[in-house]
């Protein structure tokens, strides 16, 4: 693999190649024809970039994946390095390449905005980054997968409160404002959200390849590929005014326009936009449609709320299953676990698809926070320890994302110190008041709190956007004291978020509890004076494992937040619910 590779540094002059993990969208999950990293690394984590020299070749990681990354590169030749704050493979390029040198990446694996990056970070020792070839084509050869075919649907009319229409117009009204004559969106899950269309071509997330463009006049231009849209498709575009091109047209279509044009940087690819009219005038600000998504009308968090009660009448119906099975000394394993959730999902109402594939953890590696099981000698389940399960579903009204971590035979005492610190950080934010439009890093440190107290603390993220029937994780917001604090990244009403403390103990146990938050204005607002303030209402239905909880570290107030929360639980679920899975539902929602 990485002989092939050099083989194409020799033949272009090229000091270092890097192979992202993006593709034509900048997506967080990419299709398998863009997955050079995994395909020339091995590493299969969902992150991460591969660099390859003459010498050696280097995989930079962030601390969710070292843990993987090393079991994953062993005997490759390949070093993993450790991406920090600070510390990451441009920095390190700029540092160690010579002046003069050329590094070369993939025009349709580079957002404008990272390009700049790029050669700010190289200019001052004159290293020239290459950005006019696909240098991995050749050494991929006939192996690359092809670009994927699957038909694009309709999400179901009942849970499509707005149109396609009205979203465009709400669009349109924006570019009037920023005096664009043009809009161009790369961002899948925008464009799946705007036309009200979903697809498949991205395992776990409903969307499907494709650029949109925008005009100020009314009409729209969709590029995707002509077969896999179906007659009843076409018409609803016809009712939004939106034409269809090949998907390979994008870039041809916007060398022929004129006026200004408004794109997103980040979030559109050096080889889309690489041949724009130089009189044309640009406008570079985040797409509309990726705020408008994000904040939830009541109609969509009404339909969240049912995606999250058929998830929870799944959930019940697999722990109890899970318990019985152990009690009874079944062998389980940890790639088992999914199956078992897919087949209690895939039951319920409206069920599309897994949301990602599920990380079933147990002991050691419950601490990898993205492990995934092998389906080939998987660690059985048993003995004593904690087991991480997160996971969750794709719904036509909704999407979830849930982590749960339980007891396996009796738990140590520091396994339940830690787990009670963890879910005093989960209660912390759960029943946090703040700002309406505060950056969401800035309430990071309010989650946190009991963990730093206690000297702990977990090395990703709190929260993320979900979307709605569309991908796991969606910008803008980011809870993450890692993250800038940007306007970018505010949190406003109607967004849903997770709520995900951790903590870690490398080689010995992983414990994550995580729920999906809905913001919503304070229920009873005292002082109006300072503003608006917003609240989190936790929507996802599932009990927390109090058989790990040490109450007498609880104080009163968080004590009466877990019962409350159980309460709810049980009160929602309980209708729905029979035999086995009912009576583990009122045993995991007793009061403590």
């Amino acid at each position: 693999m990485l002989t092939a590779l050099r083989q194409t540094l020799t033949r272009h002059a090229l000091a270092a190649l890097i192979l992202p993990t993006a593709d034509p969208h900048l997506s967080e999950y990419i299709p398998e024809h863009w997955q050079a990293r995994q395909y020339f690394s091995g590493f299969t984590g969902s992150a991460g970039v591969l660099v390859v020299q003459p010498e050696n070749a280097e995989l930079w990681a962030d601390s969710r994946y070292w843990t993987q990354a090393e079991a994953e590169l062993a005997g490759s030749g390949i070093v993993l390095q450790k991406q920090e704050s600070g510390r990451n493979h441009i920095a390190h390029l700029a540092q160690t390449l010579p002046e003069h040198a050329a590094v070369g990446i993939a025009p349709d694996m580079l957002s404008v905005a990272e390009l700049r990056r790029i050669q700010a970070a190289f200019a001052p020792k004159n290293i020239a980054l290459k950005h006019d070839l696909d240098y991995t084509a050749t050494a991929w050869g006939n192996a690359r997968p092809a670009l994927p075919t699957a038909p694009v649907f309709a999400q179901k009319a009942e849970f499509v409160p707005q149109t396609a229409a009205e979203k465009l117009h709400r669009v349109r009204q924006a570019m009037r404002e920023a005096g664009a004559d043009w809009h161009f969106i790369s961002a899948l899950d925008d464009i799946a959200w705007l036309t009200n269309l979903r697809g498949s071509d991205i395992a776990y997330n409903p969307v499907f390849l494709s650029h949109l463009l925008i005009g100020a006049n009314g009409t729209a231009t969709l590029f995707v590929a002509p077969s896999k849209i179906s007659p009843d498709i076409q018409a609803a575009l016809n009712q939004a005014a939106i034409q269809i091109q090949p998907y390979e047209h994008a870039a041809d279509a916007l060398a022929q326009l004129s006026g200004c044009l408004m794109y997103d940087p980040a979030k559109v690819a050096v080889s889309t936009v690489f041949r724009l009219p130089e009189n044309m005038v640009k406008r570079e600000q985040p797409n509309p449609s990726t705020q408008f998504k994000a904040e939830k009308s009541t109609a969509e968090v009404a339909n969240i709320r049912q995606a999250m009660l058929q998830d929870g009448i799944a959930l019940c119906g697999f722990f109890a299953e899970l318990e019985h099975r152990l009690a009874q000394g079944d062998s389980i394993n940890e790639y088992q676990i999914g199956e078992m959730l897919l087949a209690h999902r895939s039951q319920r109402d409206h069920f599309v698809s897994e949301s990602f594939g599920t990380i079933a953890g147990y002991n050691a590696n419950g601490a990898m926070p993205h492990y995934s099981a092998p389906a080939i000698g998987s660690l059985k389940i048993a003995g004593d320890g904690l087991l991480l399960i997160d996971s969750g579903a794709q719904y036509h009204c909704g999407t979830t994302d849930i982590t749960r971590t339980i007891p396996i035979g009796t738990p140590s005492a520091a396994q339940i110190r830690d787990f009670t610190l963890v879910l005093q950080a989960h209660i912390a934010l759960a029943r946090a008041v703040f700002p309406n439009g505060i950056a969401a890093p800035m309430i990071d440190a309010i989650c946190r709190a009991p963990l730093w107290q206690a000297q702990r603390d977990y090395g990703h993220g709190t929260g993320h956007g979900v979307g709605y029937f569309l991908n796991v994780h969606e910008p803008p917001q980011r809870i993450s004291y890692f993250a800038p604090n940007t306007p970018e990244y505010a949190l406003r009403q109607g967004m849903l978020t997770s709520n995900e403390p951790a903590l870690y103990r490398p080689n010995q146990w992983g414990i994550r509890i995580e729920s999906l938050v809905v913001a919503q204005p304070v229920a009873q607002p005292q002082e109006t004076q300072f503003g608006d303030y917003l609240c989190f209402e936790t929507v996802t239905l599932c009990p927390i494992d109090t058989r790990l909880v040490d109450a007498t570290l609880l104080r009163p107030d968080e004590r009466d937040w877990l019962n409350a929360y159980h309460t709810s639980v049980r009160e929602k679920l309980l209708p729905f619910v029979n035999g086995a899975a009912r009576d583990w539902l009122i045993a995991r929602t007793q009061a403590i």
